[in-house]
């Protein structure tokens, strides 16, 4: 398996405001959303290149964006995984604090639906043996009728990268609020070795499934010590899982911190895809990245 990428593009808003902290991406509309997972609106990448704001969440306490500087990093939304839902996408908080558990129901319409799936998360953390604040869902897709999950592992607390199958029909339910979050069955663990990079564990930082009902992840090695502060990145790969086999692992010829991941085209020789990687940098503009990976 061979990986190729093309030089990143900066992402900026129309009024020329860098697209921040972007954490996750999905088809949307005539393009892509992008999720920024400090502030409450989102980026509508549309043709043309310059991207649209689009609210995903009411202001949090009169904050529209958040950071360590302003003193509100503990009040961010941190949706950092995104999967196409009907007509919409679905945002999904990393679960690493009460108030990153948390989802919203975007539709191109611009409206919003929220929900505090609290519930969810701790039968997540349970299935996956965390408690605290070990609990990291940085991504997820749609496999059949479940909503793959995935856990960010971190080697220096002895976390693996791992993930869990939800009945994605019952959580959408409970996000639009037809029904309630407990309903949403939780199962299936899957844990993961994708290998290291100058010793830091790579780990699973977006999933897209294929047709096929394969997996491809993308996956950072960060050496942080917790679920909540950056650290410097040593390398970065995407991943091949499928059940029964070991992980097909190409690493990529720069560490960029790819934290959202969207599939483009599929053929048989591979696929072409979509990235957005964060600068841990506030004032700093995220950047979209073409991959392309070959069997």
């Amino acid at each position: 398996m061979r990986v190729t990428m093309d030089e990143p593009q900066l992402l900026r808003f129309g009024d020329g405001r860098p697209v921040r902290a972007a954490s996750a991406i999905a088809r949307f509309g005539d393009g892509w959303l992008i999720a920024q997972d400090d502030a409450t609106h989102a980026a509508w990448l549309r043709p043309g290149g310059a991207a649209d704001p689009l609210r995903v969440l009411p202001p949090v306490d009169g904050h529209e964006t958040f950071s360590s500087a302003e003193g509100t990093k503990h009040l961010k939304p941190d949706f950092e995984a995104a999967c196409p839902a009907g007509d919409g996408v679905l945002l999904l908080g990393s679960g690493s604090s009460p108030a990153r558990m948390r989802a919203s129901l975007v539709t191109a319409d611009g409206a919003f639906a929220v929900a505090d799936l609290r519930p969810v998360y701790q039968a997540v953390a349970a299935a996956l043996g965390l408690t605290g604040d070990g609990l990291n869902l940085e991504g997820a897709c749609v496999v059949g009728d479940r909503l793959r999950w995935f856990q960010r592992g971190n080697s220096a607390a002895g976390v693996p990268s791992a993930s869990v199958d939800v009945d994605f029909t019952a959580l959408l339910a409970a996000v639009r609020g037809t029904a309630g979050a407990d309903r949403a069955e939780v199962g299936d663990v899957r844990r993961y070795d994708l290998g290291t990079v100058a010793g830091v564990a790579l780990a699973v930082t977006d999933a897209i499934a294929l047709p096929d009902g394969r997996v491809i992840v993308s996956a950072a090695a960060e050496d942080t010590p917790n679920a909540i502060d950056d650290g410097p990145v040593v390398g970065a790969a995407v991943a091949v899982l499928a059940d029964g086999r070991p992980p097909l692992v190409a690493q990529l010829p720069r560490p960029d911190k790819i934290e959202g991941l969207a599939l483009r085209s599929s053929d048989a020789g591979g696929v072409s895809l979509l990235a957005v990687v964060d600068a841990d940098d506030p004032v700093v503009p995220s950047a979209a990245l073409s991959l392309r990976l070959s069997w």
